[in-house]
């Protein structure tokens, strides 16, 4: 899963390095899908219950699962959350960042974007054996809305290896000790949503995409975290 992990985030470095003013979330697409196959490992997106890209790309209030196309265009100031998974020899990997468009965009949306990173970092430290979901959850959610932020609740992190979806799910909120407990070997996505406005959301026409539901932006990070005796290893660095 490391191996696996680590050509996840060569992907996305690689699709982060296209992110420009002018240039089409089908852009990002294509340069995803090249590195997938340059690297010799399957996406682990496309075709999964029809989903029909590698990438999710979504765009400024788009929360999650937006489909890249042609005609969504990035401006100078746009957020755009890539989010990719691959499967190499069995084994699955799935991480996601969210990136400016352009020099510059605002001190709001910069906070957000900060906020949401370091709450991935604050729910990663409460990955340790004995631990439950729940701590995970918690440390995610007094992160962001200490910081003026919602986390979104539709949509959670989840189990992976040798399924891109296994058991636990994984919340960003909820309850320090409540929930399944942490084993070694345990392998978990965490993936803060977090919203500048209310957590609501609506899922758009294509069935895909999800959206918040007052208009507000939208950040993703996403890593995968193996538990182990020594704390917490992260697989798609």
């Amino acid at each position: 899963m490391r191996h696996s992990g680590r050509i996840v985030r060569q992907v996305l470095e690689a699709a982060k390095e296209a992110v420009a003013p002018g240039c089409s979330t089908m852009d990002l697409e294509r340069v995803a899908e090249r590195k997938i196959r340059d690297l010799g490992a399957k996406p682990a997106f496309k075709g999964y219950y029809d989903y029909p890209c590698v990438l999710c790309a979504s765009v400024n209030n788009e929360i999650v699962h937006g489909i890249p196309s042609e005609r969504r265009v990035l401006k100078a100031g746009d957020i755009v959350s890539l989010d990719c998974g691959v499967v190499l020899d069995g084994y699955y990997g799935d991480a996601a960042i969210t990136v400016p468009v352009g020099d510059k965009i605002t001190s709001e949306l910069q906070k957000l974007l900060d906020v949401t990173r370091e709450s991935l970092a604050q729910g990663i430290e409460a990955v340790r054996a004995g631990n439950t979901v729940g701590d995970i959850g918690a440390a995610v959610q007094k992160y962001v809305e200490s910081n003026g932020f919602s986390v979104v609740r539709e949509f959670v992190g989840h189990g992976i290896g040798t399924h891109l979806h296994e058991d636990p799910q994984v919340p960003n909120y909820g309850t320090p000790g409540h929930g399944p407990k942490l084993r070694d070997g345990m392998v978990l996505a965490i993936e803060p949503m977090v919203n500048m406005g209310r957590p609501g959301t609506r899922l758009l026409d294509d069935k895909w995409t999800a959206v918040t539901e007052d208009g507000s932006y939208s950040a993703h990070f996403e890593h995968c975290i193996a538990v182990t005796k020594n704390g917490p290893m992260i697989l798609t660095e």
